[in-house]
């Protein structure tokens, strides 16, 4: 059968005039004997680091490169791939599918990676078939992002792929068969605007046994995270949820976790005769860099918030809190993890000024106590962002100066330019406990 010109899709300038042949060799005609005398491997390291619409153009470059193009082990269809000027719903449809399937038709050996991620493209049945298609091979990177419409309903034959190292779904809705036996082989699950039940969930984790990266954002249909992976050791999540338990993820060394809800002052929580803070630490002995994002201090400080951790984060080097001062508790709680790290390197305190009440009078005297007995020998760098100038910010400011001897920078940006210059005053006016401590005010 013969192959249709796929130039057809991807079409060039066809009005250039035509010349004479020379007689003799031109400088043109050497340069074109260099790109048809390549090395294979070098045309397709080439053919690897352009889009997929410029690798499929390069078939007129000369007779060795026609054919190049179809044995890319990686096919990538996004908005660089698949150009079209229409906003009409239909014809945008009609030319990316015509686009995937012709590629596919044409496509010669295995697919490594297959990522189809058009901004303007709503879920489509003909998706079905080219996961069905997909399935049958060897495909380790799966990228699917619907970014319009409804949740797709993810084709049963995506859970067969059982050669897959990393997959990324993006408004998706999962439903894995009763048979589905995991990802054996998968290190790294991206899952974001997605749809899944409680069981699925936890049972897609557990099956994944060899997952080192996983990212969670905005899901629906479970609330209660249970992370059983041994061999986690990335976690990035961010969305409405009820708890967080981790099972067995000592080697869990980055940990991102921001909760998009704010439980308030007469939120029920189910308060045990364990303490949030520390049950959420006792399984992270390794954690290296750690981000507590939005409302999720509010929910560790919400029962009881010891002194310090039983067990000190030794490893921990980098933390960034999103905190609210006018909240004693989360202050409570932001200190005890600073008197858990003792290895702390640098910090990052974000203000989250919320409908919390104002700090009543004797607060303040109990939070100068608690301040006492921390003492920062490794901190290096300090940003705090967000702030209005108020008492409980300003005591934060001054104690971190005053108990941290090797500081070499804090930088400071208001949340406003109201006070700005009586802020820096009281910056200035602080004892440092280093003396080459400098402080940056950034305008805001």
């Amino acid at each position: 059968m013969e192959i249709h010109n796929p130039l057809q899709l991807y079409p060039l300038m066809n009005n250039m005039k035509i010349r004479e042949q020379p007689k003799v060799p031109c400088e043109m005609e050497t340069e074109i004997d260099r790109i048809s005398n390549l090395p294979g491997h070098i045309i397709d390291k080439i053919l690897s680091l352009v889009t997929l619409r410029d690798a499929v153009r390069t078939c007129i470059l000369s007779s060795k490169w026609r054919y190049k193009w179809v044995n890319l082990t990686s096919l990538v269809f996004d908005n660089q791939s698949v150009l079209v000027s229409s906003q009409d719903p239909t014809i945008i449809k009609n030319k990316v599918v015509k686009i995937v399937d012709h590629v596919l038709l044409l496509h010669n050996g295995p697919i490594h990676k297959f990522k189809l991620s058009h901004r303007d493209l709503q879920g489509v049945c003909d998706i079905d078939r080219w996961i069905l298609f997909l399935s049958r091979g060897s495909v380790k990177e799966f990228i699917l992002e619907i970014w319009k419409g409804q949740r797709y309903k993810l084709h049963s034959s995506l859970y067969l792929c059982d050669k897959l190292s990393h997959l990324e779904l993006f408004n998706c809705l999962l439903k894995p068969p009763l048979a589905f036996n995991g990802f054996k082989i998968l290190t790294s699950l991206d899952l974001q605007h997605i749809t899944m039940d409680q069981d699925v969930f936890e049972d897609l984790i557990y099956k994944c046994p060899l997952l080192e990266r996983l990212t969670l954002m905005n899901f629906e249909g479970f609330a209660h995270l249970k992370i059983h992976a041994p061999k986690l050791t990335f976690f990035d999540i961010g969305g409405v949820f009820e708890d967080v338990n981790f099972e067995k993820t000592f080697l869990l060394s980055t940990v991102s976790i921001g909760l998009y809800v704010n439980i308030g002052n007469d939120h029920e929580l189910t308060l045990g005769t364990t303490s949030k803070l520390i049950k959420f630490f006792a399984s992270l002995p390794s954690i290296q860099r750690l981000e507590i994002q939005s409302f999720f201090l509010k929910f560790l400080a919400a029962d009881m918030v010891p002194r310090r951790l039983p067990s000190a984060c030794m490893d921990l080097n980098y933390l960034s809190l999103r905190i609210n001062f006018n909240d004693m508790d989360e202050c409570l709680a932001a200190l005890c993890i600073l008197r858990s790290s003792p290895c702390l390197l640098e910090l990052e305190l974000l203000a989250r000024p919320d409908e919390q009440p104002a700090p009543k009078i004797a607060a303040k005297n109990l939070q100068e106590e608690d301040y006492q007995s921390c003492f920062f020998t490794q901190l290096r760098f300090v940003k705090i962002a967000g702030i209005f100038g108020v008492p409980r910010e300003l005591n934060f400011i001054n104690f971190l100066l005053a108990n941290s001897p090797m500081l070499e920078r804090m930088t400071v940006k208001p949340a406003s330019q109201d006070g700005g210059w009586e802020l820096l005053k009281e910056l200035l006016r602080f004892r440092r406990a280093s003396v080459h401590a400098e402080i940056i005010y950034v305008d805001p």
